[in-house]
């Protein structure tokens, strides 16, 4: 029997504003410095980090800080005004379908596909079709025995290069290939979901991964 399911998608960039890192030198100490940092008194010690401000080092003469990647050499009463991007999220959400099940168009190796989410798969999974269709060299893979709902039946146990939800897309990812109609639709199982952040919002499935 086929599936049709009642598909909603909404997918977003989240991004973290940018903000900026004011710093200025106020004291100097062995292994430690004062800083006003956004206009905040902080003494930092070497090593430590505050509102992305991180004391590299520091003695009687000049104070050593990085900010985004960058290190600055600050003497007494110098000042820095630098800006750093926080990592950016991205998104995806999933209306549920007919009978509770979330589905989605998705990219398997860059091509496109429609997939459904299934908890309880260990790997994707496909069929011996599907796998044709997006030229997946399942035979390079490893042969295993899987039980289907006509019993067991041979598969390969392949590697993905690319897995994308909307905008989350996740490397190397393990899948299954059935030599088998078995499942009519593609799962996306365990080996992609456990490598995004997974939630749920009042009853919309969220996926989330840093870039």
């Amino acid at each position: 029997m086929s599936l049709r399911w009642l598909l909603c998608v909404c997918v977003m960039l989240v991004c973290s504003a940018t903000t900026a890192a004011n710093v200025e030198v106020k004291g100097l100490f062995a292994g430690s410095a004062l800083l006003v940092i956004n206009g905040e008194n902080k003494l930092l010690k070497a090593g430590r980090t505050y509102q992305g401000v991180t004391l590299i080092s520091a003695d009687s003469r000049k104070a050593v800080v990085s900010v985004d990647g960058k290190q600055y050499s600050l003497g007494m009463s110098k000042h820095i005004a630098s800006s750093f991007q926080p990592a950016q999220t991205r998104e995806v959400r999933l209306q549920p379908g007919r009978g509770g099940h979330y589905m989605t168009p998705a990219r398997i190796n860059n091509l496109p596909v429609s997939v459904m989410v299934d908890t309880g798969a260990t790997s994707v999974a496909m069929s011996l079709p599907q796998a044709k269709a997006l030229g997946i060299d399942y035979r390079n893979g490893e042969l295993i025995s899987i039980s289907t709902a006509n019993g067991y039946a041979n598969a390969y146990k392949v590697m993905l290069s690319r897995v994308t939800v909307g905008t989350v897309s996740v490397e190397n990812v393990e899948a299954i290939v059935s030599m088998s109609n078995f499942p009519e639709q593609i799962l996306l199982g365990n080996s992609y979901l456990n490598r995004v952040k997974m939630f749920t919002e009042n009853g919309v499935l969220v996926f989330q991964s840093q870039y």
